[in-house]
Protein backbone atom coordinates (compact mmCIF):
# COMPACT_ATOMS: atom_id res chain seq x y z
CA UNK A 1 0.00 0.00 0.00
CA UNK A 2 1.06 3.41 -0.97
CA UNK A 3 2.17 5.40 1.73
CA UNK A 4 -0.36 8.12 1.84
CA UNK A 5 -3.26 5.58 1.60
CA UNK A 6 -2.14 4.70 5.46
CA UNK A 7 -3.21 7.65 6.79
CA UNK A 8 -6.47 7.70 4.65
CA UNK A 9 -9.70 7.05 6.97
CA UNK A 10 -12.06 4.67 5.57
CA UNK A 11 -15.10 6.56 5.88
CA UNK A 12 -16.15 8.51 8.96
CA UNK A 13 -18.02 7.55 12.26
CA UNK A 14 -21.23 9.39 10.83
CA UNK A 15 -21.25 7.33 7.94
CA UNK A 16 -20.42 3.80 9.68
CA UNK A 17 -23.04 4.62 11.95
CA UNK A 18 -25.55 4.96 9.84
CA UNK A 19 -24.88 1.87 7.56
CA UNK A 20 -24.92 0.12 10.71
CA UNK A 21 -28.10 1.09 12.21
CA UNK A 22 -29.30 0.67 8.90
CA UNK A 23 -28.62 -3.19 9.02
CA UNK A 24 -30.21 -3.52 12.75
CA UNK A 25 -33.25 -1.77 11.64
CA UNK A 26 -33.66 -4.30 8.40
CA UNK A 27 -32.47 -7.38 10.64
CA UNK A 28 -35.18 -5.75 13.58
CA UNK A 29 -38.13 -6.06 10.34
CA UNK A 30 -37.21 -9.40 9.45
CA UNK A 31 -37.57 -10.70 13.05
CA UNK A 32 -40.79 -8.71 13.54
CA UNK A 33 -42.40 -9.76 9.85
CA UNK A 34 -41.16 -13.71 10.92
CA UNK A 35 -42.47 -13.56 14.32
CA UNK A 36 -45.88 -12.47 13.18
CA UNK A 37 -45.91 -14.96 10.67
CA UNK A 38 -45.31 -17.44 13.03
CA UNK A 39 -47.83 -16.04 15.52
CA UNK A 40 -46.64 -12.76 18.09
CA UNK A 41 -49.80 -12.99 20.29
CA UNK A 42 -50.70 -14.18 23.49
CA UNK A 43 -52.56 -17.42 22.60
CA UNK A 44 -55.47 -19.39 24.60
CA UNK A 45 -52.25 -21.59 26.00
CA UNK A 46 -49.56 -18.61 26.21
CA UNK A 47 -47.35 -17.21 24.31
CA UNK A 48 -47.14 -18.00 20.38
CA UNK A 49 -44.13 -18.71 18.92
CA UNK A 50 -43.22 -15.69 17.67
CA UNK A 51 -44.47 -13.58 20.69
CA UNK A 52 -41.04 -13.29 22.66
CA UNK A 53 -38.79 -12.32 19.34
CA UNK A 54 -41.66 -10.05 18.20
CA UNK A 55 -40.67 -8.00 20.86
CA UNK A 56 -37.11 -8.91 20.34
CA UNK A 57 -37.44 -7.28 16.94
CA UNK A 58 -38.94 -4.35 18.00
CA UNK A 59 -36.58 -2.88 20.41
CA UNK A 60 -33.86 -3.85 18.02
CA UNK A 61 -35.61 -1.24 15.84
CA UNK A 62 -36.59 1.24 18.43
CA UNK A 63 -32.71 0.78 19.11
CA UNK A 64 -31.53 1.32 15.84
CA UNK A 65 -33.50 4.23 14.95
CA UNK A 66 -31.82 6.01 18.11
CA UNK A 67 -28.59 4.78 16.47
CA UNK A 68 -29.54 6.14 13.32
CA UNK A 69 -30.75 9.54 14.78
CA UNK A 70 -27.84 9.85 17.08
CA UNK A 71 -25.72 9.69 13.93
CA UNK A 72 -27.45 11.92 11.84
CA UNK A 73 -26.98 14.32 14.14
CA UNK A 74 -24.16 13.65 15.66
CA UNK A 75 -22.24 17.32 14.27
CA UNK A 76 -18.51 17.46 13.73
CA UNK A 77 -18.28 14.52 16.12
CA UNK A 78 -19.29 12.03 13.13
CA UNK A 79 -17.40 13.56 11.25
CA UNK A 80 -14.03 12.20 12.86
CA UNK A 81 -12.25 8.83 10.64
CA UNK A 82 -13.78 5.94 11.51
CA UNK A 83 -10.46 3.57 11.04
CA UNK A 84 -7.33 4.16 8.75
CA UNK A 85 -6.18 1.73 6.42
CA UNK A 86 -3.22 0.63 8.24
CA UNK A 87 -5.58 -0.22 11.85
CA UNK A 88 -7.97 -2.00 9.40
CA UNK A 89 -5.16 -4.11 7.43
CA UNK A 90 -4.24 -5.28 10.91
CA UNK A 91 -7.75 -6.05 11.93
CA UNK A 92 -8.34 -8.18 8.38
CA UNK A 93 -5.08 -10.04 9.37
CA UNK A 94 -6.81 -11.29 12.42
CA UNK A 95 -10.41 -11.61 10.91
CA UNK A 96 -10.14 -12.90 7.74
CA UNK A 97 -8.43 -16.33 8.36
CA UNK A 98 -11.03 -16.47 11.24
CA UNK A 99 -13.00 -16.19 9.08
CA UNK A 100 -12.06 -18.66 6.66
CA UNK A 101 -11.17 -21.22 9.95
CA UNK A 102 -15.32 -21.22 10.63
CA UNK A 103 -16.06 -21.88 6.91
CA UNK A 104 -13.80 -24.94 6.85
CA UNK A 105 -15.45 -26.24 9.76
CA UNK A 106 -18.98 -25.43 9.28
CA UNK A 107 -19.63 -25.16 5.86
CA UNK A 108 -21.59 -27.86 4.50
CA UNK A 109 -19.49 -27.96 0.89
CA UNK A 110 -16.42 -27.60 2.46
CA UNK A 111 -16.35 -29.48 6.13
CA UNK A 112 -13.21 -30.26 6.70
CA UNK A 113 -14.22 -30.75 10.92
CA UNK A 114 -12.25 -29.26 13.46
CA UNK A 115 -9.02 -30.85 13.22
CA UNK A 116 -7.54 -30.39 10.02
CA UNK A 117 -8.12 -26.50 10.09
CA UNK A 118 -7.23 -26.22 13.63
CA UNK A 119 -3.66 -27.06 12.73
CA UNK A 120 -3.84 -24.36 9.57
CA UNK A 121 -4.80 -22.14 11.62
CA UNK A 122 -2.41 -22.14 14.18
CA UNK A 123 0.07 -22.81 11.43
CA UNK A 124 -1.18 -19.60 9.40
CA UNK A 125 -0.48 -17.33 12.64
CA UNK A 126 2.60 -19.13 13.26
CA UNK A 127 4.14 -18.29 10.06
CA UNK A 128 2.57 -14.77 9.23
CA UNK A 129 2.11 -13.14 12.45
CA UNK A 130 4.83 -14.82 14.41
CA UNK A 131 7.47 -14.95 11.63
CA UNK A 132 8.81 -18.79 12.97
CA UNK A 133 10.10 -21.96 11.11
CA UNK A 134 8.44 -24.85 9.41
CA UNK A 135 10.08 -27.29 11.66
CA UNK A 136 8.67 -25.76 15.00
CA UNK A 137 5.53 -24.68 13.06
CA UNK A 138 4.89 -28.25 12.29
CA UNK A 139 5.60 -29.21 16.05
CA UNK A 140 3.08 -26.88 17.55
CA UNK A 141 0.44 -26.98 15.32
CA UNK A 142 0.16 -30.58 14.81
CA UNK A 143 1.10 -31.22 18.28
CA UNK A 144 -1.57 -29.04 19.60
CA UNK A 145 -4.34 -30.30 17.37
CA UNK A 146 -3.03 -34.26 18.16
CA UNK A 147 -3.77 -33.19 22.01
CA UNK A 148 -6.59 -31.78 21.77
CA UNK A 149 -7.89 -34.59 19.91
CA UNK A 150 -6.55 -36.99 22.94
CA UNK A 151 -7.69 -34.61 25.53
CA UNK A 152 -11.27 -34.55 23.84
CA UNK A 153 -11.88 -37.41 21.79
CA UNK A 154 -9.98 -39.84 24.41
CA UNK A 155 -10.05 -38.39 28.07
CA UNK A 156 -13.43 -36.80 27.84
CA UNK A 157 -15.09 -38.75 25.15
CA UNK A 158 -16.83 -35.78 23.01
CA UNK A 159 -16.99 -36.32 20.04
CA UNK A 160 -15.79 -33.43 17.28
CA UNK A 161 -16.79 -32.70 14.13
CA UNK A 162 -13.99 -34.45 11.83
CA UNK A 163 -13.92 -33.96 8.41
CA UNK A 164 -12.36 -36.61 5.46
CA UNK A 165 -8.94 -36.81 6.79
CA UNK A 166 -9.88 -38.11 9.97
CA UNK A 167 -12.34 -40.87 8.08
CA UNK A 168 -9.27 -42.00 5.85
CA UNK A 169 -7.73 -42.80 9.21
CA UNK A 170 -10.55 -44.33 10.90
CA UNK A 171 -11.11 -41.98 13.43
CA UNK A 172 -14.69 -40.77 11.70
Amino acid sequence: MQEGNRDKAIGSVRAWEVVVAACFLVFGAIVVWDSQRLGARWGDEGPQAGYFPFYIGIFIIVSAAMILYNAITSGAKGRKPFVMWEQLRTILVVMVPSVLYVALMENPWLSMGMYVPSALFIAFFMRFLGKYGWLRIAAVSIGTTVAFFVMFEIWFKVPLPKGPLEAAFGFA
